[in-house]
C-alpha cells in the first residue's frame, strides 16, 4: 500500500472519529484566536488541464497535504504547504525517449506509469468568521515544485524541477474544541520547462489548532 493510501485511511478514520465525538452532547467548541497555530492533513483528488509537458500526458490523481496556518490580527493569516501528488497518464499520451526521440508505447520499460508532484510553499490568508464555528478562507501562496516519475521497468527519472502559484478557497467547520473539518478547493499555476501547467483540486480532511 502506497504513502499517499495510508495518509488517505488515516484522514477517513479520522473523520469518521470526529463525527462520532460531535454527535454526543454537550460539544465544547473553542475557535482558534490570534497567535495560534494550525496543524492540518487532507486528503485530495485533483486534475491537471491539457496544457503544460506535464497537462499533456497526464491526468488525475489523488494525494495527501500538510498545511500550518498561523492566525494572526485581523482575521488574516500564513502557513505553510506540504503536498504530495501523484498522476495517471492520460489515454492519448505520447512519449518520447530522451536519446532516439522516438514514441514510446505505454507498456514500453521506459514509459513513464506515474507522474508525482512534490510542493512546499507559503500561503497567505484573508478569513471570514473568525469568531463563529465556521471560518471561511481565501488564500493565495508560491513556492517549489519537485517532479518525478515512476516508469515501466522500476527507475525513476527527474524531468526537473519548477515553482508554482495558487489561489484557493476554503471552510473550517469546528465541531470539538480546536479540531475543525478543513474542506477546500486550489487552482496551481506549475511552472516547468518553460510552459505553465494548470492544476485543479478539492481537498478535505482535519486541522488542530494549538497556543504556541
Amino acid at each position: 500500500m502506497s504513502w499517499t493510501r495510508r495518509m488517505w485511511m488515516v484522514s477517513g478514520v479520522g473523520v469518521a472519529l470526529s463525527c462520532a465525538a460531535a454527535a454526543h452532547a454537550g460539544v465544547i467548541v473553542v475557535p482558534p484566536r490570534p497567535g495560534q497555530v494550525g496543524l492540518g492533513v487532507s486528503g485530495l483528488y485533483g486534475t491537471l488541464l491539457q496544457s503544460g509537458d506535464f497537462g499533456d500526458n497526464f491526468g488525475t490523481g489523488s494525494g495527501v497535504v500538510v498545511r500550518l496556518r498561523y492566525r494572526m490580527r485581523f482575521e488574516r493569516g500564513f502557513g505553510l504547504t506540504f503536498e504530495s501528488h501523484g498522476y495517471d497518464p492520460r489515454s492519448d499520451a505520447k512519449f518520447k525517449d530522451p536519446e532516439t526521440d522516438r514514441l514510446l508505447a505505454p507498456s514500453d520499460p521506459f514509459a513513464p506509469k506515474s507522474l508525482t508532484l512534490q510542493l512546499y510553499g507559503l500561503d497567505f490568508y484573508q478569513m471570514f468568521g473568525t469568531r463563529t464555528r465556521t471560518t471561511r478562507m481565501l488564500s493565495v501562496g508560491a513556492g517549489l515544485v519537485r517532479a518525478s516519475r515512476a516508469l515501466n521497468d522500476g527507475e525513476t527519472d527527474y524531468p526537473g524541477d519548477g515553482f508554482y502559484v495558487s489561489a484557493g478557497a476554503g471552510v473550517e467547520r469546528f465541531f470539538w474544541q480546536s479540531w475543525a473539518y478543513d474542506l477546500g478547493a486550489r487552482y496551481q499555476a506549475i511552472f516547468q520547462g518553460g510552459r505553465a501547467n494548470h492544476d485543479l483540486q478539492v481537498s478535505a480532511g482535519l486541522v488542530f489548532y494549538a497556543s504556541l
